[in-house]
């Protein structure tokens, strides 16, 4: 039987994710529920296909359309997850996947298509060589998981255990978006939408976590996670002023891992970094080792690689300004731009 290409509706997502959950190459992003959350909180129009033969799914490929007057309009495999792009269980199928995709996006003349790959595909398209993953096994022994964080972490770690930090995990998403919200903005970067958290917590339910950081009953850090298999990914972080002299992030970031190993958790996807920034070499200072990401890009419309991240030079004003506005200011106008920066 030959095989064919079709769109996910949403009456079909348990298909989808029983094919996600059986692949070992599969990831958090994924899952199905990310085509309700990117429809419901954004408004995104998605298109999540996947090859058939005879009933049986034999690979998959979410795709969503951004469109934005100011950033562009791109195919990505997929927006506001850092890896994605085919799961195949034959190269027939990937094949299929990918002329789809192209096919797609020629007739939506859209810029560019992003396969936001953690492997190479070997198809010579144009790459990004930006952005490096950081992936580590965790013990059951959390004195083993302690011992291999490099001392200078350690020492942090247990400074903000001495400054009487605590953990506490929270049913809700205020009170982490609080405190993303305003780290966001102290980096120059738009937030995200409230309603994309609540999305994010209402479709994957107790697959994604949140863990507060409180000093005297007071919150001072809080993160967001992902959990799927055997893994976990601390994806959204936040922070008050208060954090640094807390020494709050190293002891948030070990009460996951310690939480995590207890709940038999093996491992810890500390997530993506661009090259040589803050964010890069604090988890090197973790002891992980950083991985390239392989972006690749089939160009429709557009002449080069779409760069719409702050290292680029051209947004080193919107950055510098977007720093200085009143918190409330930023939280009202940066869910009209972060939609399409995903």
């Amino acid at each position: 039987m030959s095989l064919t290409v079709l769109e996910l509706k949403n009456n079909d997502s348990s298909r989808w994710d029983a094919f996600v959950e059986k692949s070992d190459d599969s990831t958090f992003f994924h899952r199905a529920g990310w085509k309700i959350v990117l429809e419901e909180a954004y408004g995104h129009k998605v298109h999540f296909l996947y090859a058939e033969r005879e009933g049986l799914i034999e690979g998959i490929l979410p795709l969503a359309q951004v469109k934005s007057l100011l950033f562009g309009n791109n195919l990505v495999s997929l927006p506001f997850c850092v890896y994605c792009g085919v799961v195949a269980d034959n190269k027939e199928a990937t094949d299929a996947l990918i002329e789809a995709a192209c096919k797609l996006a020629d007739g939506l003349k859209v810029d560019s298509l992003e396969l936001r790959n953690s492997k190479c595909s070997g198809r010579n398209w144009p790459e990004k060589s930006l952005y490096y993953t950081f992936r580590r096994s965790i013990s059951e022994d959390n004195d083993a998981n302690m011992s291999a964080i490099p001392r200078k972490r350690r020492a942090m770690i247990r400074q903000g255990i001495k400054n009487g930090l605590l953990s506490e995990s929270d049913d809700g998403w205020e009170r982490v978006y609080n405190t993303y919200a305003e780290s966001v903005r102290n980096l120059g970067t738009p937030v995200f939408s409230a309603k994309y958290f609540r999305t994010l917590r209402e479709v994957f339910k107790s697959d994604c976590r949140v863990l507060m950081i409180t000093h005297e009953g007071q919150d001072v850090a809080g993160l967001m996670s992902f959990y799927f298999k055997d893994q976990v990914l601390p994806y959204y972080a936040g922070s008050y002023e208060s954090a640094k002299s807390h020494k709050a992030h190293d002891f948030m970031y070990w009460e996951l891992m310690r939480r995590s190993s207890e709940e038999g958790i093996k491992l810890f996807d500390f997530g993506r970094s661009k090259a040589d920034t803050g964010p890069y070499l604090f988890k090197k200072g973790w002891g992980f080792e950083p991985e390239p990401l392989h972006y690749e890009y089939y160009l429709v419309k557009a002449d080069a690689i779409p760069e719409l991240n702050p290292n680029n030079p051209k947004y080193k004003f919107f950055i510098d300004v977007w720093k200085k506005l009143p918190l409330p200011v930023a939280n009202r106008l940066g869910p009209l731009l972060s939609r399409s920066l995903g």
